[in-house]
């Protein structure tokens, strides 16, 4: 395949894949602790991983692979928090996730958005119960619920008592070890070892997407631009260049 042909081809595709990654940031710009998708490309990769030459071409993959995509990672940076006033609001400032039993089993979510189910389980809006540093449920008494900033959860009863009633899992893991499982919940990669958590839970708040809607939209624009202008040159070369070749080789 002719060199610039090639190079005009992988760079529409690698913009086609990062138009679907860019239009589910902006689509997930308001959903609380949503983490932005970030593509990388093959040959950056290889080069920042210390490749060397090993290939035919002499010239590496950092090289030989540039301009094909190699997929996505997340972006772990902190999401804006904004104060609820509602008590089982949990925002994390800092590193770390909630840990929730979901029908797939234990997921992770940067989503404070938590409930009281009528058995008093401690549940995210979609049911799933939020796990305590044991892996157990978390189940609330009647009365008024503080969290402190360590996530211990702490219950004022009605008579009067008080008294903490567990504290919530607050896990890390690098970013490499994690995968998307809807919008805003996370596994694990097996054999994955935790790191530490340095995140505080703020109470009465929520954490937002780490993407707002006028970065996402402007992200969106650039690179429907770019996958414009790759069809253009994918154009010129298919039609315009082959043509005259074929015009000219017909002389001979």
């Amino acid at each position: 395949m002719d060199s610039g042909l090639y190079a005009a081809y992988t760079g529409l595709l690698a913009r086609t894949q990062a138009l679907d990654t860019a239009a589910n940031n902006l689509a997930n710009s308001n959903t609380n602790g949503f983490r932005a998708q970030q593509d990388y490309f093959r040959g950056v990769m290889a080069g920042l991983a210390g490749e060397t030459v090993t290939d035919d071409s002499g010239v590496g993959a950092a090289v030989n692979q540039f301009g094909i995509l190699g997929g996505t990672r997340l972006d772990v940076s902190q999401g804006q928090i904004n104060s609820t006033g509602n008590p089982l609001d949990l925002a994390l400032n800092g590193s770390g996730f909630f840990e929730v039993k979901t029908a797939h089993g234990t997921q992770l979510t940067r989503d404070g958005a938590f409930l009281r189910s009528g058995d008093g389980t401690l549940t995210t809006q979609h049911g799933e119960p939020v796990l305590d540093a044991s892996g157990a449920a978390i189940v609330l008494p009647t009365g008024s619920v503080h969290v402190g900033d360590n996530g211990d959860i702490s219950v004022s009863t009605p008579d009067g008592g008080s008294g903490i009633v567990g504290r919530l899992a607050i896990v890390n893991y690098a970013t490499e070890d994690l995968g998307a499982a809807g919008t805003n919940h996370f596994v694990v990669r097996d054999g994955a070892k935790a790191t530490k958590a340095d995140g505080q839970v703020q109470e009465g708040a929520l954490e937002g997407a780490n993407q707002d809607t006028v970065h996402g939209t402007m992200q969106l624009m650039l690179v429907q631009r770019q996958a414009e202008m790759m069809q253009k040159a994918l154009n010129v070369f298919h039609n315009d260049f082959d043509k005259t070749a074929t015009e000219e080789l017909g002389r001979v």
